[in-house]
């Protein structure tokens, strides 16, 4: 068999017009940003006392010494999906914070084995695309959970699922805390153990993604099976247009 690169004769169903060679130069000499990381933060639990939300703001302050712009979207108030329209405050506040960010961290108790329904109501908020723009899409991604009992990771799993469908760059590290009730002392503050020193890694591994991609995160998601859709339907406006 030939290991010759195939010519566009060989490929006769593909647009050549639109599949053009993978630019270099865009994914390695992007103009540098240098305005801080934007970092959006969620969280699954409306209680006074949740582990979810001292787990999420013990990592917002790891973000911050790093060098991130952090906001916390608290999801006190926000409706169920399909109960209300996108035009309620919360739901319009969460989706500009996730158009604002760069890089998310999700943060879900583990509840009957699965995320919360308040974390699943967050991201069922955000739709994949929102007046032509994608508010989730070339984001990058850090999954945590906070566990009542024994360590588990289904709520992680579940939620790299979802990093997936919503087209983020979910990075390897993740962080799940074992009986979160021994971890957090009477103001909310971890305390030290390697549950919380994986927490630093995971944050930090989120921050030396997001400077890697955020420049090249547009290049990166561009594919061919949309550029293909965009162009039939450009065609079709300009054909009703000259009928």
């Amino acid at each position: 068999m030939s290991n010759s690169p195939s010519s566009l004769s060989d490929l006769p169903n593909l647009e050549s017009e639109l599949f053009p060679p993978v630019d270099e130069d865009r994914l390695f000499n992007a103009p540098r940003m240098r305005h801080a990381p934007r970092i959006l933060m969620l969280y699954g639990s409306l209680r006074e006392r949740s582990y979810s939300r001292f787990a999420t703001e013990e990592a917002a302050r790891i973000l911050r010494r790093l060098g991130a712009e952090v906001r916390i979207f608290n999801p006190s108030g926000l409706p169920l999906p399909d109960a209300e329209t996108p035009d309620h405050p919360k739901v319009k506040e969460l989706r500009e914070l996730s158009m604002w960010s760069e890089g998310q961290v999700w943060c879900s108790p583990e509840r009957h084995g699965s995320m919360t329904g308040i974390m699943k109501a967050q991201i069922d908020w955000l739709p994949l695309s929102l007046g032509g723009v994608r508010p989730t899409q070339g984001r990058t991604l850090a999954v945590m959970q906070v566990c009542g009992g024994s360590q588990s990771f289904n709520a992680v799993n579940q939620l790299r699922i979802l990093g997936r469908w919503m087209r983020m760059f979910t990075i390897p590290n993740q962080s799940s805390v074992a009986k979160a009730f021994n971890e957090f002392d009477a103001n909310g503050r971890m305390k030290p153990s390697p549950y919380y020193n994986r927490i630093v890694d995971v944050m930090e591994e989120l921050m030396k993604f997001t400077l890697l991609l955020r420049e090249r995160s547009d290049y990166l998601v561009d594919r061919y099976s949309e550029r293909v859709e965009t162009a039939e339907q450009v065609s079709r406006r300009v054909n009703q247009r000259s009928i």
